[in-house]
């Protein structure tokens, strides 16, 4: 995937020392959630992310050339009960994660992943909670079978003013004479 990288990050970014770090931007139903490995409030693409440090792990992102679908895992850890019970309540399976790479020195981000929230498990042990979260790539997609069918019912779900397959079914039978005479 080709990306336009700002001169200004792509100078920080291959600097002799640099400080790079993660922004997280997760659509959930009730609002948008926005983290970033690092700590305090950040302002990125005119957004307020909030410092999660090294309570925030990303792994998995890869790049492939082929049009294989890779996912990546997103998973916050340390984070409060309340917090879990609402985000395992809401639908957010199929809503939109963001995932971008920035330097500290500089404002600007490339979005390095983009994909649909997939699944939410929480793992506890005896002294911590960590909540994984895997987001599809935006392949997966095309991977998915379109359940369309060319009906009269199926046609009006989506445009419910429309007959244009009204008649359908009532031609099904018909016998149309082709280059004979008709009986």
């Amino acid at each position: 995937m080709s990306r336009t990288i700002d001169s200004g990050l792509l100078a920080a970014l291959t600097a002799a020392s640099c400080q790079p770090y993660y922004a997280v931007e997760l659509q959930f139903p009730s609002g948008t959630v926005r983290l970033w490995t690092g700590y305090g409030n950040r302002t990125i693409n005119s957004q307020t992310f909030i410092g999660s440090g090294s309570l925030l792990n990303i792994s998995g992102l890869e790049e492939v050339a082929d049009l294989n679908s890779v996912g990546a895992t997103v998973t916050l850890s340390g984070i409060s009960s309340t917090i879990i019970s609402a985000a395992l309540q809401e639908n957010y399976q199929g809503r939109v994660a963001k995932v971008y790479l920035g330097e500290a020195s500089v404002n600007a981000v490339v979005e390095v992943f983009s994909g649909f929230m997939d699944v939410m498990t929480i793992n506890h042990d005896a002294d911590r909670v960590s909540v994984p979260l895997t987001i599809e790539s935006k392949m997966v997609v095309l991977q998915r079978a379109k359940i369309r069918r060319y009906t009269d019912e199926n046609h009006k779900l989506r445009y419910p003013s429309d007959t244009f397959f009204s008649f359908v079914s009532a031609i099904q039978d018909v016998q149309v004479p082709w280059g004979r005479k008709a009986d």
